[in-house]
């Protein structure tokens, strides 16, 4: 009976793996790849190992391209030329420089909704969300949620590294994105944000803010479903792998949800605190990037762990200088302010002038620390992404300029709003 069970549930993986079923689901959803559906030996089958299907491990050297560029027209069943979009990728690929293969859209409304699905889980929207949650509405849980953020990325990825599975075969799978391509693939960690954030700003919020249970649930619930869909959408996960990052996030918040109020105490109170922030940040990231070589989720990990950390020490020097901005305990429960045109211009000004100090930061800092690493260790200086996929370079890169952003998010801007008045 339980060999029966184990049997059962393996066959169920292999099957939520196969890259066929993500490539009928974008079917579904109106996106076609320019490559034949059916693939000639030349191009290779989609099987994976023998018995196994779809798991599979990435090989040294293996081609992460879009498939052949054989162009498919009058497929039966789709929409007439003049209905369909030619589309191609945003962004190319960090570390093989490839932009992707052209690919036709068939239903515009889903290739919009899942692009912002997928964005909900990009750096781009970290850098707005966490600053205008923080400056404008409740700095408490945007620096809680911060922590989260970051230990879950850095989990996300460090398993991805362990288990090394590739991304979903292309073809039979659409690469409707392919910056994230060369990384592994297992859990997805766009799953594990997209969980992580909306589920643990329900669970901070709720009951210090007024608002009913169902509409927080469902807002939660949307929205991580949003973001693990568009990953199958996109053909950057099975969807074996979205459900694990979906369950592996819930767990990691059921760990984070008992000592989540202690974390931060700490971090404001204890005079070991910045050490404690430093070394952990620091020296869990070494052991995670000893794992494998050069992909974008090292740099992606770093840069979480590294904000995590500016972020801490933000708060230990908020606490210790008197700067907290948090809410007295008396004002709890709080309730929701209603919108008037003062709110909402000193909402976006604040926002505003908060916003390009932290890009002139960003800027100003990778300006300087790149071309140091560069020169302290010797390495060419005039290709920036190249010299990026150098461990000395990019580690301590990341690290610097993520932890002063952090900080500056944290602790610099708020400071500069009391001097302006815009507090």
């Amino acid at each position: 009976m339980v060999m029966d069970a184990i049997k059962t549930f393996v066959e169920t993986c292999h099957y939520l793996q196969d890259p066929r079923l993500v490539a009928k689901f974008q079917h579904l959803c109106g996106v076609r790849g320019t490559f034949p559906e059916k693939p000639s030996d030349e191009q290779g089958s989609y099987a994976s190992e023998p018995g196994c299907p779809g798991l599979r491990q990435r090989t040294p050297g293996e081609d992460v391209s879009n498939g052949a560029a054989v162009h498919v027209n009058g497929v039966k069943g789709d929409p007439k030329p003049d209905e369909t979009t030619r589309a191609k990728p945003l962004r190319r690929n960090s570390l093989t420089g490839d932009v992707g293969q052209e690919f036709l859209i068939h239903n515009k409304l889903l290739f919009y909704l899942f692009t912002f699905g997928t964005e909900l889980g990009n750096e781009m929207f970290f850098i707005i969300f966490f600053p205008f949650l923080f400056w404008n509405i409740d700095a408490l849980v945007s620096r809680r949620l911060i922590v989260v953020w970051a230990w879950n990325l850095f989990v996300g990825q460090s398993t991805k590294d362990m288990v090394r599975w590739s991304r979903p075969a292309s073809p039979p799978v659409v690469k409707v994105e392919v910056f994230y391509n060369s990384e592994y693939s297992m859990p997805s960690t766009h799953a594990m944000t997209g969980t992580a954030i909306p589920f643990c700003l329900f669970m901070l919020t709720y009951g210090r803010w007024q608002y009913p249970f169902l509409f927080g649930l469902c807002v939660a619930l949307c929205w991580s479903i949003l973001v693990c869909v568009s990953r199958v959408y996109m053909g950057m996960h099975s969807v074996l792998e979205v459900i694990t990052g979906f369950l592996y996030s819930l767990l990691i918040l059921a760990f984070f949800h008992q000592v989540l109020d202690k974390i931060d105490t700490f971090y404001m109170t204890d005079p070991y605190a910045p050490l404690v922030i430093l070394v952990s940040h620091v020296s869990l990231g070494l052991v995670a990037f000893s794992l494998d070589s050069w992909s974008t989720s090292r740099g992606d990990t770093a840069q979480a762990l590294g904000t995590g950390a500016g972020a801490a020490l933000a708060t230990h020097a908020n606490y210790q200088l008197g700067l907290l901005a948090d809410h007295p305990l008396s004002s709890l429960p709080l309730a929701l302010p209603s919108l008037g045109v003062g709110l909402v211009v000193s909402s976006l000004l604040r926002f505003a002038i908060g916003v390009a100090v932290i890009l002139v930061t960003r800027m100003v800092m990778k300006a300087v620390t790149i071309p140091f690493l560069c020169r302290l260790f010797r390495l060419p200086a005039e290709d920036v992404r190249q010299a990026r996929q150098h461990m000395e370079v990019e580690l301590p890169y990341r690290y610097i300029v993520y932890s002063v952003v952090g900080f500056t998010c944290v602790c610099v801007v708020p400071l500069l709003f009391r001097v302006a008045n815009l507090a």
